[in-house]
């Protein structure tokens, strides 16, 4: 009967059922048909919020600037408010379709969150910087085209062997980024900032190596780390119960992160610092699974910021204006806890909802003795160090908090990307990468909402500043190029 059994199934069933089961645009959920984009779909239809977001905003800025202006007429201020800003909004439409496109063709199996993700936070860097000052949003503008050409350059590069190519030039692309990094303490074409030393000047481009440092780094210690790692866990001796790894294997390491290190003190540039320390240990506790190195690691950093903070007059500004940012004395200090105290005055005025997009007042103006008024600025580098206090001020912590999930999920999509990496080294990269990002964004709002010590560090993608919106993009597209190898079907032909 069994036999008879196996008759009665129709001829070609097999077939039927392997047809059945290949990926389809309709999948059928309880008998109902439910319609699934592709992943290259959803990246295209990812992108059409932040093209409204440009339109939104643009809009609502030329709106509150004619009504501050007597005598507007309402028609002729909303008819110029939505074409312009429907032409922001097409211009940015088209530069991210114009890379989506590149995306779809070169990575067709690529993440397909991470770059609409990265356009939704540029969209509102862009927005953001115009309403502060339109002259450094043009500049903003020129250097987001700038960044996009060098993403689909690393795409273009990268596409055929993937990030593995990067493992050849570990020693010649931390030495790049050392070098990079000690560049603005060079007389001539550095300066000093607030006590740092952050940019280059060549002509009239400013530049900030230091963003190109933090991927170089990266790239070295997730290459060094893919080599040896099975050295660090197995071999060294234990100490104290603590397995300490052996130095011929450990010490090129520690040699080329300590010039990093030593060489971003002397620049005095602490928050890039403070990224590379924090990426370092994530690395080492991602390669080796042994919680004990982070910790030795942490309890060093301790010792050490605590010896810089009392040695290094800088730092130590730093700290006590962090201790004390209502203090009179510290507050009227040159250097002292101005920035800070007018950020945390500005976040608390925003409140849950905020005072209104471009309602914030970031100068006010004082008549001089010979009469002649001049505007002073309530909140000092609000387009950059700052403009997360900006963002409060004017849409409140609910805008603030959909801001700061924005960042939550492009980092969790680079983690996931490194999860489903295929190779040590691909993973280590994408750790490493998506660790930079999120200790980059804890750095500067840390810094902002004194949660710690205030640092010069840029908010990715949103303040200004040529380098960041550069090199970030240049961060998305090597995770974008692991996740398309990631994801892409086991045992697919290798593309051209």
């Amino acid at each position: 009967m069994g036999f008879e059994g196996k008759l009665t199934r129709p001829p070609g069933w097999r077939a039927r059922k392997s047809l059945a089961s290949a990926p389809e645009r309709t999948r059928r959920v309880s008998g109902y048909p439910r319609f699934v984009l592709s992943a290259r779909n959803r990246e295209l239809f990812g992108l059409i919020p932040a093209a409204l977001l440009i339109t939104a905003g643009f809009t609502a800025i030329f709106i509150q600037s004619e009504r501050s202006t007597a005598g507007a007429s309402t028609n002729v201020t909303l008819n110029h408010a939505s074409s312009a800003s429907l032409g922001y909004g097409a211009l940015f439409l088209a530069l991210c379709l114009a890379a989506h496109v590149v995306i779809r063709i070169a990575l067709p199996d690529a993440d397909p969150y991470l770059f609409p993700l990265a356009a939704v936070l540029a969209s509102v860097g862009v927005v953001m910087v115009y309403r502060i000052e339109p002259v450094l949003a043009r500049q903003q503008a020129q250097w987001m085209i700038i960044g996009l050409l060098l993403f689909v350059a690393t795409i273009l590069l990268l596409r055929r062997r993937g990030v593995a190519v990067l493992e050849r030039y570990r020693y010649t692309i931390a030495a790049v980024g050392i070098v990079m990094a000690v560049l603005p303490r060079l007389p001539g074409i550095g300066g000093q900032v607030n006590g740092a030393y952050l940019n280059i000047h060549v002509g009239s481009v400013s530049f900030q190596p230091a963003e190109l440092a933090k991927i170089a780094i990266v790239i070295f210690l997730a290459s060094y780390l893919h080599d040896n790692r099975q050295i660090l866990v197995t071999a060294g001796r234990r100490v104290l119960g603590v397995t300490l790894p052996p130095m011929k294997q450990f010490g090129p390491m520690l040699i080329v992160w300590g010039a990093a290190m030593l060489t971003l003190l002397i620049t005095r540039e602490l928050g890039t610092t403070l990224m590379f320390y924090g990426a370092f240990l994530a690395l080492l506790y991602v390669a080796t699974g042994r919680l004990s190195f982070p910790v030795i690691g942490l309890v060093m950093f301790a010792l050490g910021a605590w010896f810089v903070a009392g040695h290094v007059g800088h730092v130590h500004a730093r700290f006590v204006a962090w201790e004390h940012p209502l203090d009179r004395a510290i507050y009227e200090a040159p250097g002292g806890s101005y920035q800070l105290a007018q950020a945390l005055f500005a976040q608390a005025d925003g409140g849950v909802l905020g005072t209104g997009f471009d309602r914030s007042l970031l100068q006010y103006p004082v008549e001089l003795s010979n009469h002649v008024i001049v505007h002073r600025s309530i909140l000092p580098v609000p387009e950059s160090d700052m403009i997360y206090a900006v963002i409060v001020n004017e849409v409140g912590l609910a805008g603030a908090c959909g801001l700061l999930l924005v960042y939550l999920l492009l980092i969790a999509r680079g983690l996931q990307t490194a999860i489903l990496a295929r190779d040590s080294f691909s993973k280590l990269l994408a750790t490493g990468l998506s660790t930079v990002l999120a200790l980059q964004v804890f750095v500067i709002v840390g810094g902002v909402t004194r949660v710690i010590p205030l640092t010069g560090v840029t908010l990715p993608f949103v303040s200004y500043g040529g380098s960041s919106v550069v090199m970030n993009f240049v961060l998305i597209a090597l995770l974008l190029v692991i996740s398309d190898r990631a994801r892409r079907p086991f045992g697919a032909a290798a593309r051209r």
